[in-house]
């Protein structure tokens, strides 16, 4: 808008300025006979150069009301611009805002996670629970419940944990404090034998007992 509006001033004051220039009298073309080069003046060619009337002499009323004419041209352009870009900034404010898309709805609050429910609770209710297929029904449906009311993230965070919890552990070793060694007894010296007699090759003692000489 502002690059229209300053092309359209500037149109306009060089039509002013044309205007201004031609107020002294009529505008010529020189063109020099021995060489063409072209002049222009508001005065009289030089001798040699040839006279051609370009823009003729206007009276001071009509310069005039050429320079309104342009004045009025100027305020009618920027009258026009100003309301283009009012109108622009009018349907710019009123048009619609795009509607956001609404938000995806929790697990828990789904028609799927409904229907997972009351399955299980059907089966929950069933008189006829001793059949041998009744405990991995179960087992399934309360499985694809929790898959739709919690979603496939948090379900599968909440199998990790199960299968965590589940694993086994190793045996506990418990292992007794050490003790000191107890200290043996000192060693029991036997009594020396009583002799009594010797030969030439034992001794005896006074219980008959021999010992070697």
């Amino acid at each position: 808008m502002g690059m229209g509006m300053g092309m359209g001033m500037g149109m306009a004051l060089a039509a002013l300025c044309l205007a201004a220039a031609s107020a002294h009298g009529q505008v010529l073309r020189c063109t020099d006979a021995r060489t063409g080069a072209v002049t222009y003046t508001d005065g009289s060619c030089d001798n040699g150069r040839q006279a051609e009337q370009v823009l003729p002499a206007r009276s001071p009323e009509a310069l005039a009301r050429e320079r309104e004419e342009a004045a009025q041209a100027i305020a009618r352009k920027e009258q026009r611009l100003r309301e283009e870009a009012q109108a622009q900034a009018a349907a710019a404010a009123s048009a619609p805002t795009p509607a956001q898309p609404p938000a995806p709805a929790a697990p828990a609050e789904t028609a799927r996670c409904a229907q997972s429910r009351q399955q299980l609770q059907s089966l929950l209710a069933r008189p006829d629970r001793s059949s041998s297929s009744y405990g991995e029904q179960l087992a399934a449906a309360r499985q694809q419940m929790e898959l739709d009311c919690l979603g496939p993230q948090a379900y599968g965070e909440l199998e990790q944990a199960r299968a965590q919890s589940a694993a086994p552990s190793g045996p506990v070793i418990v292992v007794p404090p050490l003790r000191p060694p107890r200290p043996l007894p000192p060693p029991v010296q036997p009594p020396r034998p009583q002799i009594t007699h010797c030969n030439v090759f034992r001794c005896y003692d006074r219980h008959g007992n021999t010992y070697p000489r």
